[in-house]
């Protein structure tokens, strides 16, 4: 009687509350999901390595249509050759009003390997793995193919979701290292060339600045954005309903968070790994 009398009288309050209360569970589902996903990564691996290897392939180079264009690895490519250009372009004209246009090759290894190649990385995965893994299981959860695995005693998690979270995985290797080298070669063809510095001069400033380790902890970021891309567009595909406009919900969705995933995982490994002095000194 009072649970009734409370919602009558502060609905608003009562609509709060039960949207936190879905919001809550929904989290524990996903935290859930992503444990059996993770957990069931070695299973896959040895009971199912064709369909792995089927899954890197079609992660690397696309399938139909896709595969003319090579794929994640020319949009990947793309993203990060135009990106390193940008970064040239506007590192020299920002340097050049100070005087010190000297350092772009400075600038470029900085933020080429610190920021961009790895965010635009991300962005790359959510808008091409992410995007179609979530689509092809959100179209087998409603023609109901997913559950013709389970009543053929298939288990669908690891044979679905654990594979192509384990694909893009390995994927990610070879395609940022596509995708770094791609914003190397652009930012130093857009200074040489555009502004006509001497090649020698910006590959003194580059190597200078350019840390291994840097390197290093942008594939461990690399590989840390991919996996969370994965997991978190296979859920939402495992888990989609309503018909196929569900499914376009599903992929809206399942992009908008693994975008804001993409950019919390970039702030908190630089600041694990970089903290507030930058790692770097600019002097000598």
């Amino acid at each position: 009687m009072a649970v009734a009398v409370v919602s009558q009288r502060y609905p608003r309050l009562i609509g709060r509350l039960n949207r936190s209360s879905r919001s809550l569970d929904s989290i524990g589902d996903q935290a859930l999901f992503f444990a059996r996903v993770l957990g069931q990564m070695p299973r896959a691996l040895v009971r199912y390595p064709r369909e792995t290897v089927r899954l890197i392939a079609e992660i690397s180079m696309g399938t139909g249509a896709l595969a003319v264009i090579g794929g994640t690895v020319a949009i990947v490519g793309f993203l990060t050759l135009f990106s390193g250009g940008t970064i040239a372009v506007q590192g020299y004209s920002s340097l050049g009003n100070i005087g010190v246009e000297a350092l772009t090759g400075f600038f470029a290894a900085f933020i080429n390997v610190r920021i961009a190649a790895p965010v635009i990385a991300g962005i790359g995965l959510a808008a091409t793995i992410g995007a179609g893994s979530t689509a092809q299981l959100g179209a087998m959860r409603i023609s109901e193919e997913i559950d013709a695995l389970e009543v053929m005693a298939i288990p669908s998690m690891p044979y679905l979701v654990s594979t192509r979270v384990l694909a893009g995985m390995i994927a990610i290797v070879p395609l940022y290292s596509l995708a770094v080298i791609a914003s190397f070669v652009a930012s130093r063809s857009a200074t040489v060339l555009l502004y006509g510095q001497s090649p020698g001069v910006y590959d003194h400033y580059f190597s200078t600045f350019l840390i291994p380790t840097d390197i290093l902890w942008s594939f461990v970021q690399a590989i840390a954005m991919a996996m969370a891309v994965m997991l978190i567009h296979t859920y939402y595909g495992y888990n989609a309903s309503g018909g196929p406009a569900g499914v376009g919900v599903a992929v809206g969705n399942a992009v908008r968070a693994s975008l804001v995933t993409v950019v919390t995982i970039t702030l908190l490994i630089s600041l694990a790994i970089y903290g507030t002095s930058g790692n770097f000194n600019l002097s000598g």
